[in-house]
């Protein structure tokens, strides 16, 4: 048996869901309107003035302002939808994904509490994983 062969492997994370796509943007109203007036797009909330929510069908685009001084990153953020974000992010951990930010609960969302957490894809571009925890029965 090879070195290579009788290291231990992780199975691969298996993720069939996009969730979210994040647009960097300059200035949030213009884009708001942008979005909603001329693409057509649902809106869903906005947040401190800073990101901006829209469907697209059960997928959610958020415009997300960039900070004053800041460069366009040039890339949008795929997040990825899990049930178990804590088991998700280990795995990803445990393949040797660069990890940027654990696992944390970002928002109460009323019926459910969204959590997400961050890594690097293979080209250093950044990726999430989100979930939408529901309370157990019986709990508010």
């Amino acid at each position: 048996m090879t070195k290579a062969a009788s290291r231990r492997v992780a199975p691969p994370l298996s993720i069939s869901r996009i969730g979210q796509v994040s647009i960097a943007v300059e200035d949030l109203p213009r884009a708001e309107a942008f979005y909603r007036d001329v693409l057509g797009l649902k809106h869903l909330f906005t947040v401190a003035e800073r990101m901006a929510f829209f469907d697209c069908d059960g997928l959610r685009l958020v415009l997300d302002l960039m900070p004053p001084g800041e460069d366009d990153p040039g890339t949008s953020i795929v997040y990825f939808k899990v049930d178990d974000i804590a088991a998700s992010f280990a795995l990803i951990e445990t393949h040797g994904a660069t990890t940027l930010q654990m696992p944390e609960k970002v928002a109460a969302m009323g019926d459910h509490d969204l959590w997400m957490a961050f890594f690097e894809d293979s080209e250093g571009n950044p990726m999430a994983l989100m979930e939408e925890r529901r309370p157990p029965s019986g709990t508010h």
